[in-house]
């Protein structure tokens, strides 16, 4: 073999090593292959091992995870005409790759000028306050936006987060006083709320502890009277008879014989020892002296 034939052999060698490197390439599990041929569009590869042909095909790839794209701060003007600082955070996701690398250019600058215009529009409808207070619905205003604008790209914006809305620093220190002064009103509210509610309690306590002494001052009133009944009507009845006994011995000398087991003898108080006694109330001359 001439020296000839060696060079030849050794350029086919190389020019096969070069053709096997150029024809192997490897996506990963989170891209997506576009396999170029001529310039032209020919088909999608998976993850894995792609096969190429040398010097004819080319590959672009594609990522497929969500990524971020952070608006830089604007100055937006409100319809009150206030001057707030504005930026966002949009969250998106290639859905097809062929859109995402064919239809649009540069995809990030094209969001981003889009999500600053729309702030704009957006927050330029609304107040201040409605401005500061709706950042939810500015929010979920703007992602369906960007996601309508993007869709023919092949893109889906996920989600969309303002980080922040500053007032000028003038309207901050007045809105911070403002605060500051409704909180305090709300906590005088609260501690003259505090002090009524104590004073309704304690006025119904007070009220509940005469009731109470009321009622058992009435108890006690009906137990002593029960009592009176029950002990002092045996001794009116007692009286009652020694009035009587008085009225009709009063003035009559005539001698009576009382038993001595008689309720007489105990009501005038006479001494009950001998049975059938006689008790002299008054002495009056009999005429029979025997």
């Amino acid at each position: 073999m001439g020296t000839f034939a060696f060079v030849v052999l050794m350029l086919i060698f190389v020019i096969a090593i070069a053709a096997l490197a150029f024809s192997v390439r490897v996506v990963k599990q989170y891209e997506k292959g576009l396999v170029i041929r001529l310039g032209r569009y020919n088909h999608t590869a998976d993850a894995g091992l792609v096969f190429l042909i040398p010097f004819i095909d080319s590959i672009i790839r594609v990522d497929m995870r969500e990524a971020l794209i952070n608006v830089l701060p604007q100055q937006v003007i409100t319809a009150d005409n206030v001057v707030v600082t504005v930026d966002a955070v949009i969250y998106y996701k290639v859905v097809d790759p062929v859109k995402a690398e064919f239809e649009i250019q540069n995809f990030n600058f094209a969001a981003t000028t889009l999500a600053q215009t729309n702030l704009r529009n957006l927050i330029g409808d609304k107040q201040l306050d409605e401005t500061l207070t709706a950042r939810d619905l500015i929010n979920a205003s703007l992602r369906e936006v960007l996601d309508e604008a993007t869709n023919p790209w092949g893109v889906k914006v996920t989600k969309v987060e303002l980080q922040k809305i500053d007032p000028p620093a003038d309207i901050t220190t007045a809105m911070s006083k403002q605060m500051k002064a409704e909180r305090e009103k709300r906590a005088v509210i609260l501690e003259a709320e505090g002090v009524r509610q104590a004073d309704i309690l304690r006025a119904q306590g007070e009220a509940q502890a005469v009731l109470l002494r009321a009622e058992a001052e009435a108890k006690s009133i009906t137990v002593v009277a029960q009592a009176a009944e029950t002990n002092f009507t045996e001794r009116a009845r007692e009286l009652k008879r020694l009035e009587v006994a008085q009225a009709v011995l009063s003035g009559n000398q005539t001698k009576f014989i009382i038993p001595a087991g008689s309720d007489i003898i105990n009501v005038l108080g006479l001494d009950g020892n001998g049975s059938h006694n006689v008790v002299p109330l008054r002495a009056r001359p009999s005429a029979d002296k025997s």
